[in-house]
């Protein structure tokens, strides 16, 4: 290092000791003088180590301009002075404090904080958010608006059901929509509930226009329904997004036109102003690009220059720059017609058609164009021809023709790929459209998801969906038309050769381009629809008020008690709780002997009853709900009924409107949609709020709370919202777009319903509903909890929100946007006793309209100004309602004449107030009535779906299922399906040779045994069903019937496919050419058959040939993933070699034909394998990562025993139970075998994982006192047949 006083230092010839004063005197920190500066190494180091180099002046001179003289970054040094400055007068902020993915979480950013302080409602904001501010005057702004209001009519009026009459009020009240968004800021929920006149159409309205074809008799017709409005606020977005693609498709233009002042674009100037979707612009835009590169390129150039700023000159030219530049381009010329010619002809939109050829054809001319030292006339022809054919692939014009020929004509072909041949088998939910053809967008109306179906598949390689234009080839053989010349010579047909060749070319290109684009236009289409489905049956679930008792007032919360018995498994405790009417929960509890006696057996009721009675009496309860997750919950549900009506349990009281008398009727038992339910109680809100309930308590909970607020529950999921099912194959939706919408239709059904502001802004349950209020959000809503609690927790008025107040000085909880927008749907309790309580804030009267309610009451009740005046100065603006309130006459307010009222103020005022002054009058009678559909009992469907976790299209007759033996009789059997339903075989359903004479049922089957059946009928309501053990109808496979026209399917494409599997069945594996006559027979070898089944399911199997001959059979079946056992079955009692032996022997297991081995032997095992992959004690990985598991776990508790279980990949069906007897104990395995129901260890059968592991802890100690414990030698694993 060189310094500036050289001692100490090496200077530059001391070289000699490099590591001299390496360790240096202690000099500390604080023994440094605090005057001393510590100066930059600059130039005075750099001086002196030029001389101490020996370099002459010239020299030096020349160093220095090349390497700098140590001042070059001093501005880099002064930011950072300046930087160190501010920071020590920085203060602290969040973000210093908080990760970013932490703020963004708690919605802290700044950005957030933006959103959360300007006047503009927040989900507004959002959604614009991506967009530039409009900056408009109010003449560009209404002309914008009336662009905007045509180019969203077009797009929503053909889906309307309105009569054509309409379609200009239509177009009038969007336009007025959009003023409302645009100027004024308004969100969906205050136009629909405050500004409904202007989504109305009387007669009257356009009785001064010439132009109006309206009958005279015509009704007045809802043009604008609520779904509409945010239809008209998403395509608003979206057309700010059109006019800023345009505004910079017209900016770029302009930009080329200062460069180049000469050039007139007749294509971009003409289509710009035509131009409807930003694909058309888009299309503008790469034309623009293609024919001005090298003009846009310098003005990027000029532009650097102007602003000062260094940029590299782009001289890189494209290759069709570089085809323009030379004399190809002539050629290009001597085609005679240009693409937007050409263009204009086939659209009509240009008159006369004759295309000039030249004297030579193509080939001579490009020889004569053509410079002999470099290119051919070969290469000329062939670069004119790439030129053409890129100019007709950008011509925007042709390409608007192109595709609207395309939609009116376009058809969709699934082709199945190879994959999909051998996937897609007829019980595949894609098999509807495996061979599907020339379906056209018509086909495809009122089935979005059909559509979206196909599309997943083809992300699957199971199909491809091609679009195409129905007759292509006329449609390229007319355009041909305009494209040749009508000369006759060889001239001229070379030249319209050539001029078909290059148009075919780009049309075909063309068509691959559209086709990509109608696709995912399509898609987007089709998950608008589904998604609109989804939220319309949302809403319908939202709209429904709290369960109401007979006799109680409407709105009016219950008392309820919820029960459920879980899965309903034997010794499962029932388990109930109890929440009042204000949410609380007050008592919960277990039955666990709730039954009903049987008096004539002297069998006396549970215990548990008693304790429920009492319950029921104490609380007066006003209604018991039921649900639970399996088919026992329906006799939970029937029993519950049996016990309230033999003990005579009344629900609550109320006056029979007929006699007049008090009456009350048996405790309703309901059955209680558990959808919320089953979200919550294993959820971390659920364990947060209730820490010490168990997760079926919490369930409980929940029930009761939706008998309570079904809204609030809903709005409690949040996001997860989307994780409940609204429509089939909702999982087609983007999530996010599912959320948006979903979202929209609670925001509208809060905003109906209104919130009571100051039981709620500081209730964790019920705030998370202030979030939906229109005008706030999640951010709004939370500055509006914290202002009220700023202001002391006191509400007196809905101006407060704003910091209005006449004797407090108030925080603002928000600005006078987002108050115009919110205030109506925030009610604040009218108390009669306090002078301050206006009547008013307690309906969904807006503030705006006060004055006018008002005028309303005095009318009503015939004062005049004097009266006013001296209510008024005694009692306040709203003291005329209040008389009018006190004295009970809110009658009066019916008197009235509204239409005089609607008139009056049109004609003075200009605003149209009919409907309002219809919610004002209903206000002042009933505030906030409770306008939801009364609570929706559960349909028998949606029972069967959440008892069973089936559906019409997982469950239906003609389905050949697995069934559990209960009971034989001789004349019938009952069966127990996998989802728990009861199900019943007739005799007459019986396999042949049994009943009847031949075997007894009881000889047959087995108690628990399961077994193959055909549902023949299901009855969803009774959760029952009729089977057929009947071998011909198990034998039949279930298909589907699709209503299909003819030619919409390919028949045979179809056949053909059904002839090469059968082929493969057949293919020769170098073993006895054996067929067995089963669904499931294969003629594989063990290769092929875990390459067939390594895109199955786990426990999915394959018979197949053995080659240990013809007496025997080979099951293979996939344990796991990448994991297949191939068990050897031996063949006895066969009439011939090549049929099917009478007993199946597999081990000491035998089985009468090859479904019972199936069912009771592969996959009995098949479920313990399942069983023990699920175990907590089961780890994913092999031995080496268990048995490192297992030592971490002792270093941790070293005087523990632990022992896991993996798996066996050398030996499927087999898995170590690796174990480890504290942190010094030796580690060991033991192996364990899956076997039909049951698991072997050491040669002993256990029937569940709760039993092995029981065993194995006595086996291990009774091993270890006489060093036992050591694993079966590998010998004893059996090998796999091949």
């Amino acid at each position: 290092m060189i310094d500036d006083d050289g001692e100490g230092r090496r200077t530059g010839a001391q070289f000699d000791n490099e590591f001299a004063d390496f360790i240096e005197e202690n000099e500390f920190e604080d023994d440094i003088d605090e005057d001393h500066e510590v100066g930059q190494p600059g130039i005075n180091i750099i001086t002196s180590g030029l001389q101490a180099a020996g370099l002459d002046e010239g020299a030096e001179e020349d160093y220095r301009a090349a390497f700098g003289d140590g001042t070059d970054y001093n501005w880099a040094l002064d930011l950072q002075d300046a930087d160190d400055a501010v920071g020590e007068e920085k203060e602290l902020q969040l973000k210093d404090v908080f990760e970013p993915a932490q703020l963004a979480e708690r919605l802290l950013t700044d950005e957030d904080n933006i959103i959360r302080e300007v006047d503009i409602p927040e989900r507004v904001q959002i959604a614009r958010m991506p967009f530039q501010q409009l900056d408009l005057t109010p003449e560009e702004m209404a002309a914008r608006l009336n662009e905007e209001a045509i180019w969203i009519t077009k797009l929503i009026w053909p889906k309307k059901p309105l009569q054509p009459y309409f379609e200009r009020p239509f177009r009038k009240a969007v336009r007025k929509v959009l003023e409302f968004l645009n100027v004024e800021d308004y969100e969906v929920p205050f136009i629909f509930n405050h500004r409904k006149d202007y989504l109305i159409h009387a007669p009257s309205d356009l009785q001064d226009d010439p132009d109006n074809n309206m009958p005279m008799d015509a009704r007045p017709e809802r043009l604008l329904i609520q779904s509409d409005l945010w239809e008209v606020f998403d395509l608003d977005l979206k057309f700010r997004a059109f006019t800023e693609k345009r505004d910079a498709l017209q900016k770029n233009y302009d930009n080329v036109r200062s460069v180049a002042a000469n050039i007139t674009d007749s294509v971009v100037e003409d289509l710009i102003s035509k131009a409807v979707t930003i694909e058309e612009i888009q299309e503008l835009q790469d034309y623009l690009y293609f024919e001005y590169s090298s003009e846009m390129n310098d003005f990027r150039l000029e532009t650097a220059e102007y602003n000062g700023t260094q940029k590299r000159a782009n001289n890189a030219r494209t290759f069709y720059d570089k085809i323009k530049g030379s004399k190809a381009n002539s050629l290009v010329h001597a085609i005679g017609i240009t693409p937007d010619d050409f263009a204009k002809h086939a659209e009509g939109a240009a008159r006369g058609h004759y295309i000039e050829d030249p004297n030579d054809k193509p080939e001579e001319l490009a020889e004569q164009l053509a410079d002999s030292d470099h290119e051919t006339g070969f290469q000329v022809l062939r670069s004119a021809k790439l030129l053409f054919i890129q100019q007709l692939l950008t011509s925007p014009r042709l390409r608007r023709f192109v595709r609207g020929s395309f939609y009116q004509n376009a058809i969709i072909d699934c082709i199945r790929t190879d994959k999909g041949m051998r996937s897609i088998t007829e019980d595949h939910p894609y098999y509807e459209f495996k061979y599907l053809r020339r379906q056209t967008f018509l086909h495809l109306h009122g089935r979005p998801d059909l559509f979206l179906k196909m599309l997943k598949a083809e992300e699957e390689n199971l199909i491809k969906v091609d679009i195409r234009m129905d007759g292509y080839d006329d449609f390229k053989r007319k355009l041909h038309n305009y494209i040749v010349s009508d000369n006759i010579s060889e001239v001229a047909d070379a030249w319209n050769t050539l001029r078909r060749e290059v148009l075919d070319a780009a049309l075909d290109k063309l068509q691959g381009v559209i086709a990509a684009g109608v696709k995912e236009t399509l898609r987007a289409r089709c998950e608008e629809e589904l998604a609109g489905r989804a939220r319309e049956n949302y809403y319908n679930k939202l709209d429904q008020a709290p369960y109401k008792p007979r006799g109680a007032e409407l709105g009016s919360t219950p008392n309820v008690i919820t029960l459920s018995n879980g899965k309903g498994l034997r010794g499962d405790a029932i388990v109930w709780a109890y929440v009042e009417n204000d949410g609380r929960v007050l008592e919960t509890g277990k039955l666990d002997d709730l039954r009903l006696g049987n008096p004539e057996r002297n069998i006396p009721d549970g215990k548990s009853i008693e304790i429920l009675l009492e319950v029921l009496r104490r609380r007066h309860v006003d209604v018991l709900g039921v649900s639970g997750f399996s088919t026992e919950t329906k006799k939970l549900y029937k029993e519950l009924q049996d016990i309230i009506s033999n003990n005579d349990i009344r629900g609550p009281t109320y006056e029979d409107p007929e006699s007049g008398l008090d009456k009350s009727d048996p405790l309703e038992v309901i059955m209680v949609n558990d959808e919320v339910a089953r979200l919550y109680y294993n959820s971390p809100r659920a364990a947060a709020e209730f820490p010490k309930y168990p997760p079926l308590t919490r369930y409980c909970v929940a029930l009761g709370r939706y008998l309570q607020n079904p809204l609030a529950e809903y709005a409690s999921l949040g996001k997860d919202i989307i994780s409940i099912p609204f429509v089939q194959n909702q999982t087609l939706i983007p999530p996010d777009k599912l959320l948006d919408r979903l979202e929209n239709a609670m925001v509208d059904m809060v905003n109906l319903v209104g919130i009571n502001l100051p039981e709620s802004y500081d209730d964790k349950y019920l705030s998370r509903l202030l979030p939906y209020v229109c005008g706030l959000g999640p951010r709004k809503a939370d500055r509006l909890v914290k202002a009220i609690q700023f202001n002391g927790d006191k509400m007196e008025s809905r101006y407060d929100l704003v910091g209005l107040s006449d004797n407090r000085d108030l925080k603002a909880a928000m600005g006078p946007k987002v108050f115009q927008n919110c205030a109506s749907f925030l009610w604040l309790p009218f108390e009669s006793s306090d002078e301050s309580s206006d009547y008013l804030d307690n309906t969904r009267v807006h503030p705006e309209d006060y004055d006018l309610a008002r005028k309303m009451v005095a009318d009503a009740m015939n004062m005049d100004e004097e009266d006013i005046k001296a209510e008024v100065d005694e009692g306040g603006a709203s003291a005329v309602i209040r008389r009018m309130v006190r004295d009970e006459q809110t009658d009066h307010i019916h008197d009235l004449i509204l239409e005089d009222y609607a008139s009056e103020i049109e004609k003075k005022l200009g605003n149209r107030k009919r409907a309002t002054l219809e919610t004002i009058r209903a206000e002042l009678s009933e505030p906030y009535e409770e306008i939801r559909q009364t609570f929706a009992p559960i349909s028998s469907d949606e029972i069967f779906t959440m008892l069973t976790g089936e559906t019409k299209e997982s469950l239906n007759e003609g389905m050949v299922i697995p069934v559990q033996i209960k009971r034989t009789f001789s004349d019938h059997i009952d069966v127990r399906l996998e989802c728990g339903i009861e199900g019943g075989v007739s005799e007459s359903e019986f396999p042949e040779g049994l009943s009847s004479g031949g075997q007894a049922p009881r000889d047959v089957y087995q108690t628990h045994q399961t077994v193959q059946a055909r549902i023949m009928y299901l009855n969803r309501k009774a959760l029952t069903a009729q089977l057929s053990f009947r071998e011909d109808l198990i034998r039949q496979p279930a298909r589907k019937d699709f209503d299909r026209n003819p030619g919409e399917w390919d028949e045979q494409q179809e056949a053909a496919d059904k002839k090469a599997a059968e082929r493969q069945k057949e293919v020769a594996t170098g073993r006895p050419n054996r067929v067995v006559n089963h669904p499931l027979f294969f003629s594989f070898n063990s290769a092929q058959a875990e390459e067939y089944l390594g895109g199955k399911e786990p426990g999915d199997v394959i018979i197949r040939p053995s080659s240990k001959g013809l007496d025997h059979l080979a099951v293979t079946w996939k344990v796991a993933d990448n994991s297949y056992q191939h068990i050897d079955v031996l063949e006895l009692g066969k009439e011939t070699e090549y049929s099917l032996g009478k007993q199946l022997r597999v081990g000491k297991h035998t089985y009468s034909d090859l479904d019972e081995l199936i069912v009771n032997h592969v996959e009995a095992m098949s479920k313990k394998v399942t069983e023990m992959m699920k175990d907590e004690r089961f780890q994913p990985g092999g031995k080496e990562s268990t048995e490192q598991w297992l030592k971490t776990y002792c270093e941790a508790n070293p005087s523990r025993f632990m022992y896991a279980f993996c798996a066996m990949p050398k030996y499927p069906g087999y898995f170590y139970l690796c174990y480890r007897a504290g942190y010094k104990g030796t580690p060991g395995a033991w192996y364990v075998k899956v076997i039909p129901n049951a698991f072997e260890l050491e040669k002993n059968a256990y029937p569940d994982m709760t039993a092995l592991k029981n065993g194995f802890k006595l086996l291990f100690g009774s091993k270890n006192a006489v060093g036992g414990g050591r694993p079966p030698a590998p010998q004893a694993i059996a090998s796999r047949p091949r």
